[in-house]
């Protein structure tokens, strides 16, 4: 499989829409009602893994925007993702719902002002 010809503005579009969704698929629950719900999960780790592949291709592909970005976590995204994706057969929900209210809403705003500087508005 070849690598699709996307824009870093693309990848970062991605990590953005896949945060959105989990946010929707989560407002109005607690770790109580994310846990009994095996629909949500599912659909909150299948974006959760969008979110750590696009950061690898912008670590991949556009290696010097990361580095002028340190305080963007695109290793631990992707380490998450890997986490999700290789240990499906035990995924702990406690630290994946900490990951939803905890860290993707600070991530959320990180990759939202990426979007704004690359469209130049920063």
């Amino acid at each position: 499989m070849s690598r699709d010809a996307l824009t870093l503005h693309e990848y970062v579009d991605h990590v953005i829409t896949a945060i959105g969704r989990i946010k929707r698929y989560t407002d109005g629950l607690d770790e109580a009602g994310f846990s009994n719900d095996e629909l949500v999960q599912d659909a909150v780790v299948r974006n959760i893994e969008v979110i750590g592949e696009a950061c690898r291709n912008i670590r991949r592909y556009f290696p010097t925007f990361v580095t002028q970005h340190p305080e963007v976590p695109f290793q631990s995204a992707y380490e998450m993702r890997n986490a999700l994706t290789h240990g499906y057969h035990k995924i702990d929900f406690g630290v994946v719902w900490v990951t939803v209210r905890e860290d993707l809403p600070a991530l959320g705003r990180q990759f939202e002002a990426l979007a704004t500087e690359l469209k130049g508005g920063n």
